[in-house]
């Protein structure tokens, strides 16, 4: 019996559903809920922290070749940084890591590339030398690339990783033949073996 009133289900059908769905919520929502979390002080936890940041990151659906999101993770705040083509992404990668639990303020430091038809046919025409370069199809089965082609008023970083040396090496000569570019930087890392 849920109170001293008489409730019946065929004399109030409806308001017996609302006392079944409050009474529902009530017992559902643990008073915890409602407290702030603390910063991740073990060593797991902040693993889990930095796997599930990276992972949401990867996960973004427009998260392409030509953009390059990284972060910093200081206590239960998240440092977005890296370069985005599209206002959207950059929105999507803030939302995607505040829901995270244990992360209470996300710093979006992502910097928005400026709209640049001349920038847009140097990414495509990297992309085609870069992936399309000798041993490099292992690189174009992944399903998020491991190189990210940086363009900004014509000049080019590589970011990601590599499986070697000699992939860097041969990523940053390719790079510095594709016509109308003024400059590479190459900070592409070596996997660890």
């Amino acid at each position: 019996m849920l109170c001293s009133w008489d409730f019946s289900k065929r004399a109030h059908p409806e308001l017996f559903v609302f006392l079944l769905f409050f009474s529902f919520l009530l017992t559902a929502v643990p008073a915890e809920a409602h407290s702030p979390v603390p910063p991740p002080n073990t060593a797991s936890e902040q693993t889990w922290l930095t796997q599930e940041v990276r992972h949401r990151l990867v996960m973004l659906p427009f998260y392409s070749p030509f953009d390059n999101l990284g972060y910093k993770i200081e206590g239960n705040r998240v440092i977005l940084i890296g370069q985005v083509v599209r206002p959207a992404l950059k929105e999507d990668a803030r939302a995607a890591v505040s829901h995270i639990e244990g992360v209470q303020a996300v710093d979006d430091q992502i910097e928005l590339l400026p709209p640049s038809v001349m920038d847009d046919e140097i990414r495509r025409a990297e992309f085609r030398a870069i992936y399309g370069a000798p041993g490099f199809d292992i690189y174009t089965i992944r399903s998020v690339r491991p190189i990210h082609i940086i363009v900004k008023s014509g000049h080019v970083t590589l970011e990601g990783v590599v499986a070697s040396q000699r992939d860097r090496n041969l990523a940053g000569i390719v790079a510095n033949q594709v016509p109308n570019v003024f400059s590479v930087t190459n900070n592409l890392r070596v996997e660890s073996s």
